[in-house]
Order: C-alpha cells, then structure tokens, then sequence
C-alpha cells in the first residue's frame, strides 16, 4: 500500500503541470483551429506567427525593458494588422485558385520568417526572463511554475473572449455565416474577403499572445517555428479541427502526454509519447475529440 500511495503521490506534480501546460498549448493551437473552422485552409506558417509574438516581446524587452506581458498592448494589435493585411492582398487571391496555392505560400511564408529572426536575432536559444517566469508557488508538498499556471488562466481568458467574440458580436456573427456556407453569405451581400482577412488576423492576434507566454515557459529560437507548428496541428487533431473546446482540450491531453512522457520516460523520449498520442487518435478517431466526421 505504501508504495502505491508514493507512486500516486509522484503522479500529482506531472499531472498539475501538464494541465496547466496544456492552456499554453491550447492558445498555441487557437488561431490555427480558427483559420481551418472558417476557411478550410491550412496555415502551415502558424508557427512562425506564434514565434514571432515571443521575438517581438523580446525586442520590447531588451530595447526599452518592457514586460512582455505589458507589450501585448503593443504586439497583440499589430499582428492583429498583419494578418489581416496577408489574407487580404495576398491569400485571397491565391484562396480563389484552390487549397494548394495558400498551402504553398503560407509555407513560404514560415520559411522566410524563420530566416529573417535568424538573421536579426541569431540562431542561438533565447528567453523572456522576468520575475514571475522563474518563481513557483506551493500547494501542500507540491512546488508548481508560477508560469504555468499564467499559462492556463491566459488560455481560459482567450476561450472566454473568443466566445463571446464569436458569439456575440457582429464580426462573430459574420465569421460564422462564412464557416457555415461562404456561399449563402456573398448571396446575402457580405464582403466574404473581409471576413476572411479579419479571421486570419484575429488568428494572428491570439498566436502572438501565445508567443509571449511562449518565450515566457520555454526557450526558443527560428526553428521553434517548425516545432510549434507542429505543437499546434498536435492539439488540433486530437481535439478537432475548427472546434475551440476540442482545441483546449487537445492542449491539455497533449500536455498531459508530455509531462506523464518525462516523468516516466526521461526529457529524451517525452516528445515521443505525445506523437503516439497523435498517431493513436488519427488511427481510432481522425476527426479529433470533438471534430465532426464528414
């Protein structure tokens, strides 16, 4: 009996880290979710755009000492334009030729931005180091990363705001008629380049705020940008493409699978265990937890 409570007893620090890991992951994969509920399109340079929020908060930190946090202010908007700016004069255009085209360009997109952070920012591992990044607090026995638990209230908050812009705003109900039926939306007179330029930059919007919380929880570099892409179609396929529930419930079980993976396994073979997880829900369930099947 001692041994199976001590072995219970190690299962609690894993399990509360990879939940409150698994919000992180969850915002990771929002905008990514996002983009192929509304459009059907794959972008393959999400990552790219998640990495791009945690080098933007590091510039305001290390050039006027601005908390990463707080530069939101500044970083979050200005994705936001990004985006919208790319979907609508240059994804649009390519989105009207098929699915392949947007696929081809936003994959080049993510390989010109990882150059482009490698050039100005090196190639080496950098971090968003402040106060709370490295602090803990304490349950009981248990020591758990302030910045983890920052990470789950932030992907709770963005569920929440997502919803409620989804659900009841004029922009959210715009984006809904689009996912439903693009077709009955232009018949009714709606600017469907619009809608679809101010999805992918609300997509924008939350990747960069997962890029801050990002740079905040783990090191990276321009080849994170690959990494987290694939951080993001992990949470998006076991939870469901295009469903924001499934989304945060995919972060979680696949921060749940990494955190169980190292405590087991080792940091060597931690990845691995979220992969099988992956490959076990393409093979008995491809359309996710939450996914509709075609």
């Amino acid at each position: 009996m001692n041994m199976i409570s001590e072995f219970l007893t190690n299962l609690v620090t894993p399990i509360i880290n990879g939940v409150l890991l698994g919000g992180l992951y969850a915002v990771i994969g929002l905008g990514l979710s996002l983009v192929f509920g509304v459009m059907k399109m794959v972008n393959l340079a999400h990552g790219a755009f998640v990495v791009f929020g945690s080098y933007m908060g590091l510039a305001f930190l290390t050039s006027f000492g601005m908390d990463p946090v707080l530069a939101l202010i500044f970083i979050a908007p200005t994705s936001f334009i990004v985006g919208y700016c790319i979907q609508k004069f240059l994804l649009n255009r390519a989105y009207r030729l098929g699915v392949e085209p947007p696929l081809l360009i936003t994959y080049g997109i993510s390989v010109i931005l990882a150059n482009l952070y490698q050039q100005i920012f090196s190639p080496y591992f950098k971090s968003l180091v402040t106060s709370y990044a490295i602090s803990g607090f304490t349950i009981g026995p248990y020591t758990i990363p302030l910045i983890y638990l920052l990470d789950f209230i932030i992907a709770f908050a963005a569920m929440l705001v997502l919803h409620w812009l989804l659900n009841k705003t004029y922009v959210g109900l715009s984006i809904r008629c689009a996912a439903q039926d693009s077709t009955a939306a232009k018949l009714m007179g709606m600017d469907i380049n619009h809608v679809y330029a101010l999805t992918f930059g609300i997509a924008l919007f939350f990747a960069s705020i997962a890029g801050v919380f990002l740079g905040l929880t783990f090191p990276f570099s321009p080849a994170s940008s690959f990494t987290y892409l694939f951080v993001a179609f992990g949470v998006v396929v076991i939870g469901g493409l295009g469903s924001m529930v499934g989304t945060f419930i995919g972060g979680i079980v696949l921060g749940l699978s990494q955190t169980l993976g190292f405590h087991f396994l080792g940091i060597g073979l931690q990845s691995l265990v979220g992969f099988i997880v992956i490959f076990i829900m393409l093979a008995i369930r491809p359309q996710g937890i939450f996914g509709v099947k075609e």
